[in-house]
This record gives C-alpha cells, structure tokens and sequence, in this order.
C-alpha cells in the first residue's frame, strides 16, 4: 500500500488523502467519521482532507442524511489526471522550448582554429532538415561533401555558391565566377565562408592563411536572415553574369567610383 501512496504522491496528492482516496475505493459510500476510523487520517483533518479530494476531483459527495462520500472510480481518476499532465507538458514542452530558444538567439558562438572552424561546419551540415545554403571554397570542400551529399539523398535542398573547385557541384550549385577568387579574397582579407541551415542557424567564418581563422555561430535570425540573403544575392550574380555576359555587368561599374569600392573594396588611384 505504501507503494501505492508513494505513486499518489508524484501526482499532488498529500499522504492524508491518499490514505482517504484508497479507503474509500474499498467501503462507500461512508462518512468522515467512517473514512477518518478506515484510513488513520485524524477526525480534525478528514473533512479539510476530503474537501481537497473533491475539488482534485476524486471524491464525489453523496446527499444524505449524514453526509457520505463516495470515490471517483480509479479508471476515471487515472484516465483525468493523465490527461491533465500530458496537457501540461505539451503546454510546457512548448513554452520552455520557445524560451530556450530566445536564449539562444541572443548568443553567438566564437570559434577559432581551422579544425574547430571545419567542425562545426559538418556538425551545422549534419543538424539540416530542409535547406541548407552554402558559400564555401575549394580546400574546405572535401571536408564537407560527404554530409552535404547524405542529406541531398534524404531529400534537403542546398544551394550552394563556389569559390574555384570548377568541376565540382554539391547540390544545386552556383560557381562564383565573375569575379575571380584571388579579388574576393583580398577584398575580405581570406576566404569568408558561410552555413546557413532551416533559417534557423548560421555559421560566418574566415579562413586566412596570415592569420588565426575564425568563426561565428549563432541562431540569432536576423543573422541568419542576413547571411542567407547574401548567398542568394551572390547566386543571382553568377546568373545574371552567365545570362547577359561579364562586359555588360562590367560596365554598370567599372566608371563609377562608388560603385568600383562597392565590387573590388578599393577606390580609384
């Protein structure tokens, strides 16, 4: 029996009703007096007890003369309160998670080092369940292919832009040809390489060659947004390049000092 109470217990039922609850399972419909004398709860606590039974909805009030008492039957009792948690932890997985979250946009990740840098890249990779955007370059491809090609095979789109690595594709992919990757380069001081997975999280890193490489991770989404966006734009370049030719696209800036900073990151001499 002390089990039973023990169970009870985990579901907000003190020792005095669960001790008036099972007696009542047994003999009703009784009086306080009678459950008080059945269960060991003290005549001075029993109807304090039995109002708490009743307003947890396990005890029913019988119209008498004196008043009885009668249980709720143990099927129905068990069938409420099981409803009653699993609504409370649809509502908490829900709210709790939702705050997880909230914290987590708010924190951005600082790795550096080329291994951790590539590690996290795969571990982003490996996290995509609908889309994945890429802009990487050609020596962090073979560290990447083999997830990259796992997930195209269970069904994500990716969309990815290529600096060199001309013969290779990996998903839906756009080699970054109009403008060569030594400029690009230089103009971003290394190779600015970007994950961006579900438009939930991305990863903006540097690689360098002078320099310690660095990255940032975050689920912040205006982040995600932003670096998404960029690797849209970037595709749609590469499109319009390959459409309408580099001399056209050339000469919408090549004469205008702004917009000469805005493509090479230099003004004129």
């Amino acid at each position: 029996m002390e089990e039973i109470f023990k169970e009870l217990q985990k579901f907000g039922f003190s020792l005095y009703e669960c001790k008036a609850y099972v007696s009542l399972l047994k003999v009703h419909p009784v009086t306080g007096y009678e459950i008080s004398k059945r269960s060991g709860v003290p005549r001075s606590m029993i109807y304090e007890v039995l109002g708490k039974l009743m307003d947890k909805g396990a005890v029913h009030l019988v119209p008498s003369e004196p008043v009885k008492y009668s249980p709720v039957p143990a099927d129905k009792l068990i069938d409420r309160l099981r409803k009653q948690f699993d609504r409370s932890f649809s509502y908490l997985e829900k709210k709790l998670t939702m705050l997880q979250q909230e914290r987590e946009m708010d924190v951005i990740w600082h790795i550096r080092s080329d291994e951790l840098v590539l590690n996290e890249m795969t571990e982003m990779i490996g996290r995509a369940e609908k889309e994945l955007w890429l802009s990487v370059w050609e020596p962090q491809v073979p560290m990447i292919q083999e997830a990259v090609e796992r997930h195209l095979r269970e069904g994500v789109h990716v969309f990815s832009v290529l600096f060199g690595a001309p013969d290779i594709k990996i998903g839906a992919t756009f080699h970054h040809d109009y403008m060569t990757p030594e400029v690009v380069k230089e103009r971003t001081n290394g190779h600015l390489t970007i994950v961006a997975r579900d438009g939930q999280e991305v990863l903006i890193a540097n690689f360098s060659d002078e320099s310690t490489s660095w990255a940032v991770k975050t689920h912040d989404p205006v982040l995600v947004l932003v670096a998404t966006e960029y690797i849209r734009h970037d595709i749609m370049i590469e499109e319009i390049t390959a459409e309408f030719g580099s001399e056209r696209l050339d000469a919408l800036w090549r004469n205008n000092p702004d917009l000469v900073y805005v493509v090479r990151g230099k003004r004129f001499d």
